[in-house]
């Protein structure tokens, strides 16, 4: 299947003869959730966005972001990241057959993502500060050096992470409330974007990590810290822009513990077959703890995939069980 500018090029800034630079991303499923519904009260769908091609969602605004930069003539594209854009980027920029550059909090990024970006070739410099201080540091480098800066305040991530909405919206026609985890607030600002495109006003409910709530406590956050790696941010960059979301929609904002989150974890993996990373189970950790103001039809929306943080997967569970290579051992193992 085409990827995103190919599929909605009369709705993102582009032009017929403008390079694409895609992974054939997006078209990721929207799947209904029973045992959540019940668990809730409401019909609810999750969107598996860790179904794009480096496993989060960050592919559909990569893919934007780096074909402008191509366009543009930029000789690189840099971006400071928690873990998932550094993936997204590094891939993107390899295809685009370009220079990746990538900033990430020493020691507060999950290995998958780390082990994503140093694949796909991108020089990844660790930086002994948090993610609000690489994002400072790397916009100061794109002002002065012909780099692109494609984390979320480009404009071309926001077209590119809108087109989920779009999916949304051909697949149920009408929801009442969107869930979405808010880490540097991008993508509810995107999705906003996307579902007033196609005439729609779902409340919009942004959630949380509670040691990393900027949003909720209404006011940068100086040291975040939480289980969900990838919303471990305490200033982000499109903070007017989320909350304008959240106040237009009639939606809200609110904060769920790392217990909440990893219990909504858990429970998807076991409940509903579906293996997300922490970050992206604080949307349906929101949605259990405070709901979505009475809303019928709701759509979560999963931001990663687990593989992504193996460590606090393993973290999680019980471990292997060791058996002997007899069949009386197999059969006590088993039964």
């Amino acid at each position: 299947m085409p990827g995103l500018i190919e599929r909605y090029r009369d709705r993102l800034p582009f032009s017929a003869g403008d390079p694409v630079i895609s992974l054939e991303e997006g078209s990721t499923p929207l799947l209904f959730a029973p045992r959540l519904s019940e668990r809730v009260g409401a019909e609810v769908h999750l969107k598996l966005e860790g179904l794009n091609p480096t496993g989060s969602f960050k592919d559909r605004g990569m893919t934007c972001a780096v074909s402008a930069a191509v366009r543009d003539g930029a000789e690189a594209v840099i971006c400071a990241s928690t873990g998932n854009t550094a993936a997204s980027l590094a891939a993107y920029a390899a295809r685009a057959g370009i220079r990746g550059v990538v900033i990430v909090p020493e020691g507060k990024i999950a290995v998958g993502k780390l082990a994503q970006a140093l694949m796909y070739g991108a020089r990844v410099i660790s930086l002994a500060g948090n993610f609000d201080a690489a994002l400072t540091l790397v916009r100061q480098v794109a002002s002065v050096h012909p780099i692109a800066l494609v984390n979320s305040v480009n404009d071309f991530r926001i077209e590119g992470q809108k087109t989920a909405s779009f999916e949304i919206a051909e697949a149920l026609g009408d929801l009442d409330a969107l869930c979405i985890p808010v880490g540097n607030a991008g993508n509810i600002t995107a999705y906003w974007k996307g579902f007033r495109e196609v005439g729609l006003a779902p409340r919009m409910f942004g959630f949380q990590a509670a040691g990393a709530a900027p949003l909720v406590h209404g006011a940068p956050v100086a040291h975040p810290e939480t289980v969900a790696s990838a919303i471990r941010i305490g200033n982000p960059a499109r903070w007017e822009q989320a909350m304008d979301a959240m106040t237009s929609s009639a939606g809200g904002v609110a904060a769920v513990t790392d217990a909440q989150i990893l219990d909504a974890y858990r429970f998807l993996a076991r409940q509903e077959g579906v293996f997300c990373e922490p970050a992206s189970a604080a949307s349906v950790a929101g949605l259990i703890a405070h709901g979505a103001g009475g809303a019928e039809r709701v759509v979560c929306v999963l931001t990663g995939n687990g593989l992504k943080d193996p460590d606090t997967a393993l973290s999680q569970v019980s471990g292997v069980v060791a058996c002997a290579a007899e069949i009386s051992a197999i059969e006590a193992a088993v039964l």
